[in-house]
């Protein structure tokens, strides 16, 4: 068996076996049994009531965040040179085209983003194998495919999040940082939670929300109560 810390014991200990948590009450938890020295990603972990092999279940967006992830978002706009200033004044770090993507044919993908205009989607799809496995694929439907380049760059490195539900089922997302405060965790929480309840697919029948889980980088998960999220 694998040795459990006396840390993770501890932290382990103080949650209540079989209870469900309100969002308030876990983050509070979350605060009181985080114990890394560094500052932890703040995650959820929600599972979704649908058959993702099925096209009409996927469920996959974004959401702006009130309080932003506390992190800096490195973001690469693939543009014609018309773009490129706007990219620019918008706050992108890295802004071309051809260069960069033979930059990425060579192995580089160095950023956390990629946002594209839809002329270049062209090339762009050429590197799906690259890209897609590592989640950097521009998709329309999380605006990372736009005419607007300026709002999405500010879009993004002001706190917008892109998520998808995985094979079993479930989305896991970064929602903040442990040292946010705790209202502030609660409302970037509920934001997101509340996106994903409003692209529900019309096909999935049954419990939508069939569970929530929030946890930081190295604490055990606490469970939610769903039926106290109100979102």
């Amino acid at each position: 068996m694998p040795r459990i810390s006396k840390k993770r014991k501890k932290a382990l200990e103080q949650i209540q076996p079989k209870k469900l948590y309100t969002l308030p009450e876990a983050v509070e938890l979350l605060k009181k049994i985080s114990y890394a020295r560094f500052d932890e990603s703040v995650d959820l972990s929600v599972r979704l009531g649908v058959d993702p092999r099925k096209s009409d279940q996927m469920v996959r967006g974004s959401v702006k965040l009130p309080h932003g992830v506390g992190k800096t978002v490195r973001v690469l706009v693939l543009c014609t040179p018309d773009k490129e200033e706007e990219a620019r004044k918008a706050g992108a770090d890295y802004v071309g085209l051809d260069e960069y993507i033979e930059k990425i044919k060579q192995g580089w993908t160095d950023v956390d983003v990629i946002i594209c205009t839809p002329n270049v989607m062209g090339k762009v799809g050429a590197l799906g194998r690259i890209l897609g496995p590592r989640g950097l694929m521009p998709n329309p439907k999380t605006g990372t495919v736009t005419t607007d380049v300026a709002k999405a760059v500010e879009d993004t490195k002001g706190g917008k999040v892109d998520f998808k539900v995985d094979k079993a089922g479930i989305i896991h997302s970064s929602i903040g940082r442990i040292s946010f405060e705790k209202d502030k965790i609660v409302e970037n929480a509920r934001e997101f939670l509340g996106t994903v309840v409003k692209l529900k697919p019309s096909s999935a029948k049954g419990t939508y929300l069939r569970s929530v889980t929030l946890s930081s980088t190295m604490s055990p998960g606490i469970p939610l109560d769903v039926n106290s999220l109100n979102v």
